[in-house]
């Protein structure tokens, strides 16, 4: 569980610049764009890979404020069962 956890929160070194992005790294290479843009090719929309990665961060932020809720509400119902004994 606490591997699962680390592996979800982890911040790759891909965002450090310490490795390429294997998943779909010749989009975000310059000297690949460069490439596509002196060729005269079509352009590449990279916006529904962008919206994939906001709408994963999103879910994790979910996740973790609903994560915050369920101890609070555990703590409070914790809390008001001790106080009726």
């Amino acid at each position: 569980m606490l591997r699962f956890l680390a592996n979800f929160f982890r911040r790759p070194a891909i965002r450090f610049g310490l490795a390429r992005d294997r998943r779909g790294g010749r989009l975000r290479d310059p000297r690949f764009v460069s490439f596509m843009a002196q060729t005269n090719r079509r352009s590449l929309d990279t916006d529904l890979q962008d919206a994939l990665l906001r709408s994963r961060k999103l879910a994790r932020y979910a996740m973790v404020a609903a994560a915050v809720v369920a101890v609070a509400w555990f703590a409070l119902e914790s809390a008001k069962a001790l106080s009726i004994f």
